[in-house]
């Protein structure tokens, strides 16, 4: 991909068995993205058609998917009080529509988990229940009420989030952050700091080091404004 433009980052999304198939190349210009996605969306590499797409946060899928996703059955209840049975979360929840199943979960030791799951036998009930039981107070305890999520989901829900926040780092940093290699070895924080102060103010500087403190020969320095990098 560095052929259509500068990239500030590129992954490859792995578990214990390796690659997962799919990753993220992050360009500096919004061009160079639409470049890449124009010529190589659809393409083969190595025998199988890749494709290529606009990073789309998990809020902007759900979204794009529309009702698709909004149409659930399965609800997820957190923070139950000690004291909970299945029978009084059944009680619970029973006036938003017919429950099929409701179980709160358990530990080897028999004590409540503090969280269940209720099974309605309409989406509209299920629906119905989570706007208006979210937040709601039971026994003194502040119920989270939402959507039960596959595990699968709730994986994919932590890597965006990791994403996103990864993208927003590069962002802030973007045009301020340098990259400075070929530092000798008595150089410290300090004297990177100093070699670099007539430039602009100096949020941070830093020399980066291996397990037994050598310096590996290369650093950062951050300053507060682009220009003054």
């Amino acid at each position: 991909f560095s052929a259509f433009g500068n990239i500030l980052s590129c992954k490859i999304v792995t578990d214990e068995n390796g690659s997962k198939g799919y990753g993220f190349v992050h360009f500096e210009t919004e061009e160079a993205a639409r470049s890449a996605i124009e010529k190589v969306n659809g393409m083969l590499l190595n025998d199988k058609k890749v494709f290529v797409g606009r990073f789309m946060s998990r809020k902007e899928r759900i979204e794009q998917m529309g009702d698709k996703v909004k149409k659930f059955t399965n609800v997820y209840v957190k923070n139950l009080p000690e004291e909970m049975s299945d029978n009084q979360l059944t009680d619970m929840f029973t006036k938003y529509g017919n429950v099929v199943s409701a179980k709160v979960m358990t530990g080897e030791d028999g004590k409540v988990k503090g969280f269940g799951f209720v099974s309605f036998e309409t989406a509209e009930a299920a629906e119905d229940c989570v706007s208006e039981m979210n937040g709601n107070e039971t026994m003194g305890r502040k119920l989270y009420v939402g959507r039960a999520q596959k595990k699968a989901e709730r994986q994919a829900e932590l890597r965006d989030r990791f994403e996103r926040l990864k993208l927003e780092r590069i962002n802030r940093y973007q045009g301020v952050n340098l990259y400075v290699k070929n530092l000798d070895d008595n150089v410290d924080d300090e004297r990177l700091r100093k070699e670099f102060a007539t430039y602009g103010n100096i949020t941070s500087a830093k020399v980066m080091r291996d397990e037994t403190n050598a310096s590996k020969g290369f650093g950062f320095v951050c300053f507060s404004a682009p220009e003054e990098a």
